[in-house]
């Protein structure tokens, strides 16, 4: 880690604890509620890789303001990539969350986190010069907000207590995302099926070069930038009520329906949830790929145990729909989302523009050592070292080339490689 950086970060961390401690205890009007998880694999390539954490903290050493992550890896063309991942996005996204933040601030800050955390991992990787890449569907529970951020097809549901099942995350396969395949195609790349003799055209889409069925990826460096690492992001709101998030690798989507593997675990606790999705994929699909699946059950405080299995008919009146609080939001929907309370979506955002996904706000203006900061790789930039990461996009007329947030040359590089602007590996002095 650089000198400027290391100043950055612990200037950054001169905020009293007692002050800290004590706004984490106003911002908790309602107890947290329990969370339980369990895990399921059976392995064909031994390219899954996940993460379960349920000792982070915002604020170190205060319990209350503890937090889970959950994560799950798809590894293709080798392991490198979702073994990096899996070492190393979590310190990304958190090192791009300013410190001293009270938990509402800290949770309306962390889908940009996300996304800068996303990028620095995919540049990180890249430099070690291997063209493995991975899937990354990553997901953070504090409280009852819950955060999800995504690329590739490793899915993430939410079954509520009303019965209705949510997709919290969007697939990033070609052949089923046709906004994905126009991104592709503008930024340079070609989409087509793979062609074999007497030009019959197999399988699907793919991205070529390279041949990848998937638009956005973490690694991957020898297929362009095109694919690029910016997740896809929302974040919900549960009601009192609670809920289960199912997170797993395409080995268990490619065999069961996300209705399917809601319905089939109902009622048991998270271990067992997680064995019996995997053991309906295989009965369904057999082991054709890694099948990895992560339960997790957000209960409130006076329940011990999941809710037992809702009737198969109830009232629809008696649900309440979610109130959808996003302005940013370019993709529709999956599903609405009902619960016996209400489920709030407060952010989501999809867009593949670094610029859009960044904003405009200056958070991440001068650092109090009187330096800029890159909002992707948090070095400290010079005045005269930051670039503007609206400089030269036709994407965001509505903001000015000299406002920040900054990025560094290299990561400035790297932007402009991922909307069609140069090619990869083209350096820029």
């Amino acid at each position: 880690m650089g000198s400027r950086e290391e100043r950055h970060r612990l200037n950054h961390d001169l905020v009293p604890l007692a002050a800290l401690i004590s706004r984490e205890l106003r911002n908790e009007k309602m107890e947290k509620p329990n969370v339980r998880y369990g895990c399921a694999a059976q392995s064909k390539k031994g390219e899954d890789y996940y993460l379960t954490r349920t000792d982070c903290q915002r604020v170190q050493g205060n319990p209350s303001s503890s937090f889970s992550v959950f994560a799950i890896f798809d590894g293709h063309n080798g392991t490198a990539a979702a073994v990096f991942s899996k070492d190393h996005l979590l310190n990304h996204v958190l090192s791009a969350i300013p410190r001293g933040l009270g938990r509402d601030e800290w949770l309306h800050a962390l889908p940009r986190a996300l996304v800068a955390g996303f990028v620095k991992t995919d540049k990180e990787f890249q430099r070690k010069g291997q063209t493995s890449g991975t899937t990354a569907t990553f997901v953070i529970v504090d409280g009852w907000t819950v955060t999800v951020a995504c690329v590739g097809d490793s899915r993430c549901i939410l079954d509520t207590q009303g019965g209705a099942v949510s997709e919290l995350t969007v697939d990033h396969r070609l052949e089923e995302n046709a906004e994905e395949r126009e991104r592709v195609t503008a930024s340079g790349g070609e989409v087509g099926r793979l062609s074999i003799f007497g030009g019959t055209e197999i399988g699907p889409l793919r991205c070529w070069p390279g041949g990848l069925c998937l638009s956005r990826s973490i690694g991957d460096m020898d297929v362009g930038e095109f694919i690029v690492p910016i997740p896809y992001v929302k974040q919900v709101k549960l009601s009192s009520a609670g809920g289960r998030l199912i997170i797993a690798s395409d080995g268990i989507w490619d065999a069961v329906s996300s209705d399917m593997a809601a319905k089939s675990c109902r009622g048991l606790p998270a271990e067992l949830a997680a064995r019996q999705v995997v053991k309906d994929a295989l009965r369904t699909h057999g082991l054709k790929d890694d099948t990895t699946c992560i339960v997790v059950d957000i209960i409130p405080p006076d329940n011990t145990v999941q809710p037992a299995t809702p009737p198969k008919k109830y009232n629809k009146l008696q649900s309440l729909f979610f109130r959808r609080k996003s302005h940013k939001s370019v993709a529709k929907l999956s599903k609405k989302l009902s619960a016996v309370g209400i489920v709030e979506e407060l952010f989501e955002e999809g867009s593949a523009m670094l610029a859009e996904r960044l904003g405009s706000e200056d958070s991440y203006g001068p650092s109090m050592s009187g330096l800029f900061i890159c909002a992707v790789c948090q070095v400290d930039l010079a005045a005269s070292e930051g670039i503007s990461v609206h400089a030269g996009s036709i994407f965001s007329t509505s903001s000015k080339p000299w406002q920040g947030p900054f990025l560094c040359a290299d990561c400035h590089n790297k932007k402009d490689a991922m909307e069609g602007k140069r090619p990869r590996g083209v350096k820029v002095t």
